[in-house]
């Protein structure tokens, strides 16, 4: 029987043969390099996004403390998670990624909620990087138009939300090598970018906070009471780090159009969360300092542009949102391609409604369009709520970025827990964590459960139901959509979904899959 598959098997390069073992054939374009699969992984991190978007989450929620502190100790236990996801990406390089590990670890039922989860987190990301760029954009007009910043609304910035998305989409269906190309030069663009900004923050304010501002300042603009602030209102603030850092699954999903993916995605996953966070660090350590009145900082509800209103003078403030902007324009676009891949690895696998349409991959492009225009609709609709708003202020905003953290790092808990219990029996690819994955896992799924529960509660006392300033405006309905979500899921599955989804499908001969392993 080999002998009758030699012939396929002489034709694969190593990246395709490994693929083919794991039960697929080559569809999408592997035009990737180990760079490019770092560069999306890098893009979606965004630091010129996160940093910038949820700021104000954290200076609301125990100000500089919980940046100049928070920052450096959430990121290190994302990289311990970074680590253990290298070592699955390396064994199992496929676009399900993470589902795809938890099935073949855990069975049918452990990759059906894992890619649920995922697939959650992504439309999540997506939508509210996508958001969060509108945002900036609508700054970065009123820094040069009077009459453009009077006329603000959350109507306007919606329409630029939605004129994002729809480009962001055009961008993705085009082309998988265009993407790489422009994946590589959003490396280098935030590099450069967080550099100016750094240093225009350096040289142009006349003051600077002192050290003992910046390490030692703690604020709570939360409405909660002060005795909460260690246990309830500073891990609030943690949402800036842990949102900011994620999506780096990307390199996983990306692997199956990466060259020397078994090594290439596997470094893409820890060296951009590694990189992101230095990075990241230095840039909020500039926003600090440069911070000239703190009481209007709070007054502008946390907002970072505040700051630069207040250090900088039109040029330079301009400059810098531009920056930025221009940072999360390509943030989103990744985002909107890492969706995509699982949407279309997870349908080929026959698990979402409409899966045949959903995974077909477009002939010219060998992109997955249907896809990516999926993601973008679900994006739109689930960000509607952000049409509301507290005193200008997008609660829903924060709530969706809730939903992306919970999302994807719930569907990272589970296959890290499942290497986890197999132990020493996993056949680890190239990249291995070897014995240290004994301590690694288990601080990995602890971290996940403790910022899972954090992020589900109310961010505001008028968002604590049956309170007697409730407002539905000021609701975390992160609870709402993802554990309403995990219940659908589970009566489907039991109903339903259990007697059809058997976990990954070939997409290849099963007697070609033999062949390699004789």
């Amino acid at each position: 029987m080999p002998e009758a598959h030699e012939p396929i098997a002489e034709h694969l390069s190593s990246d395709e043969a490994h693929l083919a073992r794991l039960g697929y054939r080559q569809e999408l374009a592997r035009t990737w390099s180990s760079f490019s699969n770092f560069a999306i992984s890098f893009s979606i991190i965004s630091i010129l996004a996160g940093c910038f978007t949820t700021f104000g989450q954290a200076w609301n929620n125990g100000g500089p403390v919980a940046i100049s502190w928070g920052w450096p100790i959430v990121s290190i236990f994302i990289l311990i998670i970074g680590f253990t996801l290298s070592e699955l990406v390396s064994a199992y390089p496929t676009s399900g990624g993470i589902y795809w590990w938890a099935a073949k670890m855990g069975g049918p039922a452990a990759g059906f909620f894992t890619g649920w989860l995922n697939l959650i987190g992504l439309l999540a990301v997506t939508a509210s990087v996508a958001y969060g760029a509108a945002t900036f954009f609508d700054l970065t007009l009123s820094t040069i138009s009077t009459g453009w910043a009077e006329d603000y609304s959350l109507n306007r910035t919606f329409v630029i939300f939605i004129i994002i998305m729809a480009l962001a989409s055009v961008a993705n269906i085009f082309s998988s090598h265009l993407l790489a190309l422009i994946n590589n030069i959003s490396v280098w663009w935030h590099v450069a970018g967080a550099a100016v900004v750094i240093a225009i923050l350096i040289i142009v304010p006349d003051t600077h906070q002192s050290p003992s501002f910046v390490f030692t300042e703690r604020i709570n603009n939360s409405g909660f009471d002060s005795g909460f602030y260690w246990f309830l209102v500073l891990p609030l603030g943690l949402l800036l780090t842990q949102y900011t850092i994620t999506g780096f699954d990307a390199s996983a999903h990306l692997s199956e159009e990466t060259q020397g993916a078994a090594t290439g995605a596997a470094k893409g996953i820890w060296q951009s969360i590694f990189y992101s966070a230095i990075g990241g660090y230095v840039l909020l350590l500039a926003f600090l300092f440069a911070v000239q009145d703190p009481e209007g900082v709070s007054a502008g509800f946390g907002g970072v542009d505040v700051i630069f209103g207040q250090a900088l003078g039109e040029k330079a403030h301009f400059t810098v949102l531009l920056i930025s902007t221009v940072g999360q324009l390509f943030c989103a676009t990744a985002c909107l391609t890492s969706a995509s891949r699982m949407t279309f690895a997870f349908s080929r696998d026959g698990a979402i409604p409409g899966s045949a349409w959903l995974s077909t991959v477009r002939a010219s492009s060998k992109v997955p369009a249907n896809a990516v225009v999926f993601v973008a609709i679900i994006g739109v609709l689930i960000t509607l709520p952000a049409l509301k708003s507290i005193g200008g202020v997008p609660i829903a905003f924060y709530a969706v970025v809730s939903v992306a953290v919970i999302g994807l790092y719930l569907a990272f808990l589970i296959p890290i827990f499942l290497r986890w219990r197999i132990g020493d029996a996993f056949e680890a690819g190239e990249w291995t964590n070897g014995a240290k994955y004994k301590w690694m896992n288990p601080i990995a799924c602890l971290e996940i459960a403790i910022i899972s529960v954090y992020f589900i509660l109310p961010f505001t006392p008028a968002g604590v139901p049956f309170s007697d300033d409730f407002a539905w405006a000021s609701v975390n309905y992160a609870p709402i959509l993802t554990i309403g979500t995990l219940i659908v899921l589970a009566i489907w599955w039991n109903l339903s979904a259990k007697k059809w989804f058997t976990g990954p499908k070939h997409t290849i001969d099963p007697a070609v899959v033999a062949a390699f392993d004789d």
